[in-house]
């Protein structure tokens, strides 16, 4: 993956000093008005003395004092009185530091913080305020809440400080800023000429987002004014992702809250596919943790793109592990290194130990004299794992990497994308790895790249915004696979969607087809997540159902859907 520049630096203007908060009211259920006017403060004051003659608070938080702390850290900003808001959390400084923010930066003036019922720990509240940036001014409302903990040492109640708890869009390490956008609007349009908008695809909310991001300044637009999360920690260019935090989910686009004055957006042409992106928004709408993207394979065009869940692009973002569909991948590596060979005898026992761990199929199932077909077939996980003593620990890497463009960091889509991750393991790791668990994590799109490479013969870095837009270099494999293995595996793959695991989603779906399921158990989870990755045609595909099962019955009809739909 490419990196991306750091979002807060693409703020060249520093919006100037407007003034403190001005007096607001604290109202609601649970708030009287002794502690909204100085009450409460001093009593907290009083308690900590008490409480340092006492000894150290412990135990649960009772009813008053989650609502005294509350009281005090509301009242203290609604005064904007910084500092004491900020004593009243269990980070003074980070506090500090964005509650200072969110008048001279942001812009925000005249708040009413309107206090909810408290449940438990948690004071949900209400905000409506004035957002003012020279001429221009908008009303800006929302709702947030704010957690009562004990302090660490003394245990005395203090708000647990997030950013989340100044407005719900903004993360650790995130600011407020209201200005000139750094990145004019950008007018997307589709391969056929058509405007992309977030209502017409709700799962293009992020792409667009991450469009601006990378094209504002360059498709000819001019900035308007806005209220704006600018995300803390990203780095690069916008040419790809970093991993963060195993999930990907850190390298996400500044977002805009409210539009004090329009700009005049740019033009940028996408090759997505205006009725294919159709057809993937149906099939995972309704459900939030599907996840799916299609591929032109001979290229490597982008022409849909779709999440369940609109708040994440989980589909280019994502990083999960990706079960049986990493088949893929080891198969090749195993039929290259004559490890295996399509219709001769391979192992297929009910468990393989290895490295200390003892691995099983689905249901403890085994394949007595069977081939290396039948095995791939009905994703026998102990065919794959029964090779690791014969390989290196770096071999799975190697192949990921060389035939297959993953797990290289320079991917260069448009947009922010996570490459996939095949590290280099050991022992029982380096064994999960060969069957899509241990450290391996991937994409529907990292996947629907695996399919389109085994279609097409060679890796081609998907993209969303053709290279000749802004002469960037897309990235590359350092070799292809030799005619015979890539004969087997497509053979391995069509068997898979005829006879195997994929054969009833790809019911109907005609041609040249080829198809692998998976399933990844993921720790806290009940069920596993569903892949399912597959190619039609010039078309290849790839999705994920979060907590959904068995990929051939969650993913793969999504997947086989887009196929059929792409003609």
């Amino acid at each position: 993956m490419g990196s991306r520049r750091a979002a807060a630096g693409r703020r060249r203007t520093k919006p100037a000093v407007i003034g403190s908060v001005a007096a607001v009211v604290v109202a609601g259920a649970g708030f009287g008005a002794y502690a909204m006017y100085g009450g409460g403060a001093d009593g907290d004051d009083s308690a900590r003395t008490k409480s340092a003659a006492a000894g150290v608070k412990s135990g649960p938080l009772t009813a008053a004092e989650v609502t005294s702390t509350a009281q005090r850290f509301l009242t203290a900003w609604q005064k904007g009185d910084v500092a004491g808001a900020a004593a009243a959390t269990d980070d003074a400084g980070a506090a500090k530091a964005l509650l200072t923010g969110y008048a001279k930066d942001a812009r925000i003036k005249d708040a009413t913080f309107t206090a909810g019922t408290p449940a438990g720990e948690k004071v949900p509240f209400s905000v409506k305020a004035t957002v003012a940036y020279e001429k221009a001014s908008e009303p800006l409302a929302y709702d947030s809440a704010l957690t009562v903990v004990r302090r660490a040492g003394d245990g005395e109640p203090r708000v647990d400080w997030h950013a989340a708890v100044v407005h719900p869009e903004l993360r650790d390490g995130d600011t407020l800023v209201t200005g000139k956008a750094g990145d004019p609007p950008v007018k997307a349009l589709d391969r056929d000429g058509g405007e992309i908008t977030a209502a017409k695809y709700p799962s293009l909310g992020t792409v667009l987002d991450g469009l601006r991001d990378k094209y504002g300044k360059k498709s000819g637009g001019t900035p308007g004014v806005e209220l704006r999360v600018v995300r803390g920690g990203a780095e690069g260019d916008g040419k790809g992702s970093k991993e963060a935090k195993g999930s990907g989910a850190d390298d996400v686009a500044d977002k805009t809250l409210l539009e004090l004055s329009k700009g005049t957006p740019g033009t940028l042409k996408t090759t997505l596919d205006p009725a294919l992106q159709a057809a993937a928004e149906k099939q995972v709408d309704g459900k939030k943790g599907a996840s799916v993207v299609l591929l032109r394979a001979s290229t490597g065009e982008v022409l849909a793109v779709a999440n369940g869940g609109h708040g994440f692009n989980t589909a280019f973002l994502g990083s999960l592990a990706p079960g049986s569909t990493m088949k893929v991948v080891t198969a090749s590596m195993l039929l290259e290194k004559d490890l295996a060979s399509v219709n001769e005898k391979h192992p297929c026992p009910k468990y393989f130990s290895y490295g200390g761990w003892k691995f099983q199929n689905d249901d403890k199932f085994e394949i007595k004299d069977g081939t290396f077909k039948a095995s791939f077939a009905r994703s026998c996980n102990t065919a794959f794992i029964s090779q690791a003593p014969e390989l290196e620990d770096d071999d799975l890497t190697r192949q990921a990497k060389e035939v297959f463009g993953l797990s290289m960091n320079n991917w260069s889509v448009g947009v922010s994308t996570f490459d996939g991750r095949v590290p280099v393991q050991s022992k029982a790791q380096m064994a999960a790895s060969l069957i899509g668990q241990g450290g391996v994590r991937m994409n529907p799109l990292n996947m629907a790249s695996v399919s389109a490479t085994v279609k097409s013969g060679s890796f081609h870095q998907p993209y969303l915004v053709a290279p000749s837009v802004d002469g960037r270099a897309l990235a590359t494999a350092s070799r292809t696979m030799s005619g015979g293995t890539l004969a087997a595996l497509r053979e391995l793959m069509s068997y898979t969607a005829a006879s195997g695991t994929a054969a009833e989603a790809m019911a109907g779906v005609s041609g040249d087809v080829g198809a692998k399921t998976g399933s990844a158990e993921v720790d806290g989870q009940e069920k596993p997540n569903g892949w399912f990755t597959a190619y039609r045609g010039d078309l290849a595909a790839a999705g994920v159902v979060q907590q959904g099962g068995h990929g051939g019955d969650t993913a793969g009809p999504i997947v086989a859907a887009l196929l059929k739909a792409g003609g």
